[in-house]
């Protein structure tokens, strides 16, 4: 192996080209029109243009990677993780163009790469599955039945693929046939591939995987597991080894099955045996073909280069390892950085302004991010990992916690903050957060992160003063400040006193505070601060760790309750491709109605009328590209 292609993007593949660089294996970046100026594309030894936006014009398609291959003189293809990593066809297309492919062989991903399929094997070897339907055939009438059958609760699922998509629990049968549409639809866009298996659900186990390794000699070894329980949207954010609901002999257990699964099906290379866990009870849910988005959860465990085990296994040497000489040592947690609100809504947009935390052996950052670096809506919400490693669990949590809170991220939503509060919430930090913990403590952490008034008031003057300083002579007139925060408005009278200084009105309350240039004090208090200034008068804030959002209204007159032109309109919340619309002018709808599907960063959101009212109007058709604030709907003036 001389020179290696990625068939991927951003922060994996410049995974990939440090361990390759370090190797002395030169690398081939592929890229779409939309990732042009990526960093990966730098980084590499050479890059190829893909053409094309959309994954389905770019890294989906397999004639255009191994043509990429040939145009950069690769020898070898490094998938990643998502795409093609578990596509049997084009692992079998690399070898058929006398490639080196680095994954397991195409049979095992066929065995294994499919949910159901994999439940085959698992069932052949003595791995223990839950109750479900896996068979071929795929008609909805075929699906209630066997899910009555099974009985409610049940999870349908995507059979191939992975990250949540294409995955929805259904309580009862009136759910199943939109669960059964979405899902598939979901899972076609994903995937190419929209079959369905459906099986037992249990409401509130932990998701604990295994990572396993084997080569051509017929070795086969696992590395520990992982504990990937914290969720949104079926998808992990938080990931950490050793588990806390682990022990040494239920570990014995899990390797054991892990391991039998993947020499059921003749594996070689990286993977993981994911688990459902429900006290000392598991049950298999899926193998993944390929490495995992957390692999550095176990690089930190153990010491060992994961990426540098697949090269050496693609090229025919045998593991560095055996069972009895991996070590698991102290207590590594991976938080996965995404593009998305406290609600968990994906966002595009530009990185405006970014710095790592103080990085060193024991605090790890993947990413590809830089001020400039364009977010789109065509690729998944993930912006990055941070990993920490410390002797303690305990340690580990603190010291990730601490990390994000350094992280400066400025100019598109995400979810630093919130990973922080989640680290610190007492469950977690007990370790009994399963896979419900979101759903039953996603508001109280959200709360947490509510900013406090005083704060409000910082972000407002950062907002309006910070690079438009209020000068060295004093105002002799006040100036009125109006910014929203959410549902609340905050109303000031600043007067300006000369070089930075400000008198604060806020109500009955009066606030003294100076700005510099990179520095707010109010009251007393001094952070550092920075502002990403968006179109339409949005502002990002940043005062010390705390970051705000805020509206500017200075120059909004004052709208009545239920007066506002928004109440009359539902625009777009984000970037995506309207899916499916299922209303049309002048229909009744119920507030909480289905109105629309968008589809956005690989997942498929559903949005609800915000009250009883009639539409009056559709601007959109199915399959348009929509851009944020953009008009979908225009409902009329009466409300039921």
């Amino acid at each position: 192996m001389k020179r290696l292609l990625i068939a991927n993007r951003g922060e994996i593949a410049r995974r990939i080209i440090r361990t390759a660089r370090r190797m002395g294996v030169a690398t081939v970046a592929v890229f779409s029109d939309a990732d042009r100026d990526a960093m990966h594309v730098r980084e590499a030894d050479a890059a190829v243009a893909l053409g094309g936006i959309a994954s389905a014009d770019s890294y989906l398609r397999i004639d255009k990677l191994i043509e990429a291959a040939r145009a950069g003189g690769a020898d070898a293809i490094h998938p990643g993780y998502g795409f093609l990593s578990e596509n049997a066809d084009f692992a079998q297309a690399v070898i058929d163009a006398g490639l080196i492919w680095v994954g397991p062989p195409p049979a095992a991903i066929r065995a294994l790469g499919s949910k159901s399929a994999a439940k085959a094997v698992a069932l052949s070897a003595g791995v223990p599955v839950l109750p479900g339907y896996f068979g071929d055939d795929q008609r909805d009438d075929t699906f209630a039945a066997e899910a009555q059958r099974i009985g409610y609760p049940v999870m349908v699922k995507a059979v191939a693929g992975g990250g949540g998509r294409g995955m929805r629990l259904v309580d009862s049968a009136e759910q199943l046939p939109a669960a059964l549409q979405s899902a598939r639809s979901e899972a076609l866009a994903g995937f190419g591939n929209g079959d369905l298996l459906i099986e037992r659900a249990l409401l509130g186990p932990r998701h604990v995987e295994v990572q396993v390794f084997a080569d051509a000699h017929g070795h086969c070894i696992h590395l520990g597991e992982r504990d990937c329980s914290v969720q949104r949207r079926h998808q992990k954010i938080i990931e950490e080894s050793p588990s806390p609901a682990v022990s040494p002999a239920l570990r014995e257990a899990l390797g054991w099955c892990a391991v039998a699964l993947a020499q059921g099906a003749g594996y070689l290379g990286a993977g993981t045996v994911e688990f459902l866990l429900e006290g000392d009870a598991f049950f298999l849910m899926e193998m993944n073909t390929r490495l995992q988005v957390e692999h550095p959860v176990t690089e930190m465990l153990t010491g060992l280069d994961l990426v540098e085990w697949q090269l050496r296994v693609a090229r025919g040497e045998p593991l560095p390892l055996r069972q009895d000489q991996v070590s698991l040592n102290g207590h590594a947690i991976e938080v996965r950085l995404c593009a998305e609100d406290e609600r968990f809504t994906p966002h595009a947009g530009t990185v405006q302004g970014f710095a790592e935390p103080p990085l060193d052996p024991q605090l790890r950052f993947d990413h590809a991010l830089e001020a400039g670096s364009v977010v789109t809506p065509h690729y998944d919400a993930m912006l990055g990992k941070l990993i920490a490693h410390a002797p303690t669990r305990a340690d580990a949590i603190d010291r990730l916690a601490q990390a994000l809170d350094d992280t400066v991220l400025l100019g598109l939503p995400n979810n630093r903050a919130f990973l922080a509060a989640c680290l610190r919430h007492p469950v977690f930090r007990a370790g009994e957060a399963g896979i419900p913990f979101l759903s039953r403590h996603a508001d109280e952490v959200r709360a947490a992160l509510a900013p406090s008034h005083d704060v409000l008031i910082a972000a407002a003057l950062a907002a309006s003063y910070l690079g438009h300083g209020s000068g060295a002579l004093p105002s002799p007139f006040p100036r009125p400040l109006r910014w929203r925060h959410g549902d609340e408005t905050l109303d000031l009278v600043v007067r300006e006193l000369g070089h930075g200084a400000l008198r604060v009105t806020a109500g009955a309350a009066t606030h003294d505070a100076v700005v510099g240039a990179d520095v707010l004090t109010v009251d007393g208090v001094s952070r550092a601060v920075a502002v990403s200034r968006q179109p339409g008068g949005r502002c990002e804030v940043r005062w010390g760790h705390v970051q705000v959002t805020l509206d500017d209204l200075s120059h909004v007159a004052p709208v009545g309750q239920g007066g506002g032109v928004t109440a009359r309109e539902l625009r777009a919340p984000f970037n995506g491709k309207l899916v499916t619309l299922a209303v049309q002018p002048g229909q009744r709808v119920a507030r909480g109605q289905v109105l629309l599907t968008i589809e956005s960063m690989k997942i498929e959101h559903q949005i609800s009328a915000p009250r009883d009212a009639t539409v009056s109007g559709v601007t959109v058709v199915a399959g348009q590209q929509l851009m944020p604030g953009q008009v979908l709907l225009m409902f009329g003036e009466e409300t039921a």
